[in-house]
């Protein structure tokens, strides 16, 4: 039996035929063996699986398919971004305050005296001498003289007291007479000290507010947010209705024009007669001053609100009160909204909390046993009635 080689027969043409499974073609994938070369399967088959795609419109950042010639187009010179900067992002605006704020916020004083504190040079920020308007964050180190001021920019409420100022009182700390001072009847505390909310003089009586915050009492305090002030004035006599006609209109006073908001007569016996009356500044004795210009004295001068905070009736002389949480922050809201519609409305106490229901499981109180109707002849605790002999 002649020997068979593995190896392949030449062709007419000198080259080795190559078997037909080792054609070099890639498998078709569908299990059917390669064709033969020669044959006519040779030729592909069209696929009617599938329709053939339409040519679809290239978008302008698609590549172009090899072979065709992009259209020229004018050099433009590309910029490169830079790297990110390293420096910080801008904290916001509740980060940092003014020195002024911060030092009236802390008890010093208002912050018309905090400017005038920090144009003499005694405030230093981190060892240097403080400017009109700085910004200071907690981390800084802030000194008045030799006194370290500890601040946290925080949402705290501010304290305020009410209280009720007799005559004979002065609002002052320090007197060179000896007479006694509104300040001697607070309360003390540790950080900071009482500022009062305007001034009534030593023989004015009645409503006087007192707060931590020198940015609240700036806030009440300055001109130019007229915040009303009302006064019961008592005077001697009686005012005629042109006088009463030119307070409403103007009065010219030694420091300048001077009004009444609201002038209303009270009524009064013999030739004491009461009004009510309300301005929108706080110069000295200035309701005592618009009575006088007109030859009328006043005998006694009563302030019974400020904004919209009333003096309690039940608040007796010589006493104070301090504000709740949720008085306090309804006064803050009404300074928020600008300080309108007030009128007549006082500060509201805290609404009362509701009864919780008891828990599951707790006992509950026993309730009281119905009574029996009464018997024919006997009394309402059951008991028989005697007869009388």
């Amino acid at each position: 039996m002649p020997r068979t080689s593995n190896r392949p027969r030449a062709s007419a043409g000198g080259e080795p035929q190559r078997p037909a499974g080792k054609s070099g073609r890639k498998p078709t994938g569908t299990g059917r063996p390669a064709p033969r070369p020669g044959t006519r399967s040779e030729a592909p088959r069209p696929n009617h699986e599938a329709p053939a795609a339409r040519p679809t419109r290239r978008r302008p950042d698609e590549p172009v398919p090899a072979g065709r010639a992009r259209p020229e187009r004018p050099v433009v010179p590309v910029v490169r971004r830079s790297a990110p900067r390293t420096e910080a992002a801008p904290q916001a605006s509740g980060a940092s305050q003014k020195l002024q704020k911060v030092l009236a916020q802390a008890g010093l004083g208002s912050r018309r005296e905090m400017e005038e504190l920090i144009q003499t040079g005694k405030v230093l920020v981190n060892g240097q001498p403080a400017t009109l308007g700085m910004r200071v964050e907690p981390d800084d180190e802030v000194k008045v003289g030799r006194r370290q001021i500890r601040f946290k920019l925080s949402a705290r409420l501010p304290r305020v007291i009410i209280y009720h100022k007799p005559e004979g009182e002065i609002v002052t700390r320090s007197d060179p007479q000896g007479r006694t001072s509104v300040f001697e009847k607070l309360p003390a505390i540790r950080s900071g000290k009482w500022l009062a909310i305007g001034r009534l003089d030593y023989n004015t009586c009645g409503l006087l507010i007192f707060t931590t915050s020198g940015e609240l009492a700036n806030r009440l305090t300055h001109p130019r947010f007229e915040v009303e002030r009302e006064y019961a004035v008592r005077i001697m006599g009686q005012v005629s209705d042109e006088q009463g006609r030119a307070m409403l209109r103007g009065v010219p006073l030694e420091d300048g024009e001077a009004r009444f908001d609201l002038l209303a007569t009270q009524g009064g016996t013999g030739s004491n007669h009461w009004y009510r009356v309300v301005v929108r500044e706080g110069r000295n004795r200035l309701v005592r001053r618009m009575f006088e210009h007109f030859g009328l004295q006043v005998s006694r001068l009563m302030r019974v609100r400020f904004g919209i905070i009333n003096l309690p009736p039940r608040l007796k002389r010589g006493q104070h009160l301090e504000l709740t949480e949720a008085q306090t922050r309804s006064v803050l809201e009404w300074l928020a909204r600008g300080g309108e519609q007030f009128g007549d409305m006082p500060v509201a106490p805290p609404p009362a909390k509701p009864a919780k229901p008891p828990e599951r499981g707790a006992a509950r109180p026993a309730k009281k046993p119905a009574r029996a109707p009464a018997r024919a002849g006997a009394t309402a605790s059951g008991r028989p009635r005697r007869r009388s002999r």
